[in-house]
C-alpha cells in the first residue's frame, strides 16, 4: 500500500468568503470543509454559482478567507509573506485552465516552458525540458509552433505541458472539458490521469461534466456554497490499466 494513500494535499476546514461589505456582502464559502488526498484525482462538482472557482481560488491563495482554516501540504499560505506566497505557488502549483491562455508569438515548446523561465531556469535548459515533455505528450512534430497553427486538442496539451513541467505537488484543473465534445472531453481526462496523477502529487479537476465522473477517485458535490456530499469515484474497469502509466 502506498504510504500517501490517505496523506492531504489539501486541507480545508470551516472556510467561509464574502465579497462586499455590510448588508452589501454576500457569502459565497459557507462554512466548506474539502480534501485532496495526495496520488489521487479528485473532482470539485456542482451547478454553475455554487462556489467552486471561489473555493480553488481560496486553496491556491489567490484570495484570502474571511474564516476557516486552509493548508497544503501542510502549508498555511496566508501565515507567509507575500513574497513568499508567489514563491510556494510558483514552485507547487500547476493549473490548466478551460480557456487555454498561450501566449500567441510564442512557440508550443516556449509556452510551456513558461513555469520554469518565471523561477529563473536558463532558457535553453527551460525550453529543452519543455521539449521533452511535449514529446511524452505526443508533440514531437509541433514544437515550433505558434497556438495559432495548433488544433484544439494539441493545444490543451501544451496546456497540460506548461502545468507539469516545473514538477508541482498540486495541480488544478478548471473546467477543462466543458467546452470540448465527448470524445474530445475523454481524451483530456486520459492524459490528465495517465500524465498528472503521481504518488506524490494530488489533482483537482473542477468541473460540472457528469460524462467524465468515472475517471474520479473522490467526487465532492458543492452547492450553494458547500459540501454537501463527498463519494468515492466511479471509475470503469477499461480505465484502471491505464492509471499506472506514469510519464511526468
Amino acid at each position: 500500500m502506498n504510504n500517501n494513500t490517505m496523506t492531504p494535499a489539501v486541507s480545508v476546514r470551516a472556510v467561509r468568503k464574502s465579497f462586499g461589505e455590510g448588508e452589501a456582502a454576500i457569502e459565497v464559502l459557507r462554512g466548506v470543509d474539502f480534501e485532496a488526498i495526495q496520488g489521487k484525482l479528485t473532482f470539485l462538482v456542482g451547478p454553475s454559482g455554487c462556489g467552486k472557482t471561489t473555493l480553488i481560488s481560496v486553496i491556491a491563495g489567490l484570495l484570502d478567507k474571511n474564516a476557516g482554516q486552509v493548508e497544503l501540504f501542510g502549508q498555511d499560505l496566508e501565515a507567509l509573506t507575500p513574497r513568499q506566497r508567489i514563491l510556494f505557488r510558483r514552485q507547487n502549483l500547476g493549473f490548466v485552465y478551460q480557456q487555454f491562455n498561450l501566449l500567441p508569438a510564442l512557440t508550443a515548446a516556449e509556452n510551456a516552458a513558461v513555469p520554469l523561465l518565471a523561477a529563473g531556469m536558463p532558457r535553453r535548459e527551460a525550453v529543452d525540458r519543455s521539449k521533452a515533455l511535449l514529446v511524452k505528450l505526443g508533440l514531437e512534430n509541433r514544437l515550433d509552433a505558434l497556438p495559432a497553427k495548433l488544433s484544439g486538442g494539441q493545444q490543451q496539451r501544451v496546456t497540460l505541458a506548461r502545468a507539469l513541467v516545473h514538477e508541482p505537488r498540486l495541480i488544478v484543473c478548471d473546467e477543462p472539458t466543458a467546452s470540448l465534445d465527448h470524445a474530445s472531453g475523454e481524451a483530456v481526462m486520459q492524459l490528465l490521469a495517465e500524465n498528472a496523477v503521481h504518488p506524490e502529487r494530488a489533482v483537482i479537476v473542477v468541473t460540472h461534466d457528469n460524462r467524465v465522473f468515472h475517471y474520479a477517485d473522490a467526487i465532492a458535490h458543492m452547492d450553494d456554497g458547500q459540501i454537501v456530499k463527498t463519494e468515492s469515484g466511479r471509475k470503469s474497469d477499461n480505465f484502471l490499466p491505464h492509471r499506472a502509466k506514469v510519464l511526468v
